[in-house]
């Protein structure tokens, strides 16, 4: 089954000519993946005319697709990069691209590239045509909204600490998340990472420790020059990030290396439990 089926507008569409084929999204197009379908038109609707062409020019937006910066947003480029193999072409709706475009510009504006004039909505059908639509206004109803990361300045890695300097930066503090990083390498000669979460604490009454640890996840790949920063080496390197979440936003304020020969941080941590803030 289509998973998109419920976004169809009915009306006209591209014919398909008898130049294109179906072919098996490939593995390394990790976003195409379970979303409904499994083979692709070729050439897509980026132009692109190979497998290969493909592939490279839908890596950086597979980092996009991997921030989740809009629930639609792998919907959208799969819709270009992957299309479904179906008698015509179904195009994104302008209004399916106008709102991903807000959401996630931001973001690859933080990663240093501005939206692309390939991807500029006017060129998309508007909602009255057959083309995949967004969700209707009651989806944000229905589902938990939860505080979204943003784009911000990286703070400073701390590496010489007290742990009674650690527990007033906690006592003004929302969260408190151990994270492991690593490098991946990559057949494209591209960075990516591994990230472990782990909530060492909340005091954000309605959030809860899956929530909060996906939100680090999120915050780091949105701000990937931070990662850069704190994994220089392929060693995997440990640690906490703390902040605060203000007006729905979540904001890393504090970030300190977490070094096992340096007990500071698990004293703290762990003390963190019975203190009394002033």
């Amino acid at each position: 089954v289509f998973a998109v089926n419920g976004f169809l507008r009915v009306a006209t569409a591209l014919d398909i000519g008898l130049s294109t084929k179906c072919v098996v999204i490939p593995k390394e197009m990790g976003m195409c993946h379970n979303i409904g379908y499994s083979e692709m038109r070729l050439p897509n609707l980026m132009g692109h005319t190979s497998m290969a062409e493909v592939i490279q020019k839908s890596t950086t937006w597979q980092h996009l697709a991997h921030t989740d910066c809009h629930p639609h947003v792998r919907t959208f480029l799969c819709s270009l990069f992957a299309p479904i193999c179906l008698d015509t072409f179904i195009h994104p709706c302008r209004s399916m691209c106008v709102a991903v475009r807000d959401s996630c510009a931001p973001v690859l504006l933080c990663h240093g590239h501005p939206w692309p004039a390939s991807l500029d909505c006017d060129r998309f059908p508007g909602d009255e045509d057959m083309c995949l639509a967004p969700l209707t206004k009651d989806y944000k109803y229905l589902h938990k909204v939860v505080p979204k990361p943003t784009c911000q300045t990286c703070p400073a890695v701390e590496e010489f600490f007290t742990q009674k300097g650690v527990l007033e930066v906690f006592c003004d503090s929302n969260f408190a998340v151990k994270v492991k990083l690593s490098k991946k390498r990559t057949a494209f000669e591209d960075q990516e990472y591994n990230i472990e979460c782990q909530v060492e604490f909340i005091t954000q009454g309605s959030l809860l420790p899956y929530e909060t640890q996906s939100m680090i996840q999120q915050w780091l790949l949105i701000n990937e020059k931070c990662i850069e920063k704190m994994t220089a080496t392929h060693r995997p390197m440990v640690y906490l990030l703390v902040g605060n979440i203000e007006e729905g936003i979540i904001l890393v304020k504090q970030v300190y290396r977490w070094q096992r020969k340096d007990s500071q941080l698990a004293l703290a941590t762990q003390k963190w439990r019975y203190h009394k803030c002033l």
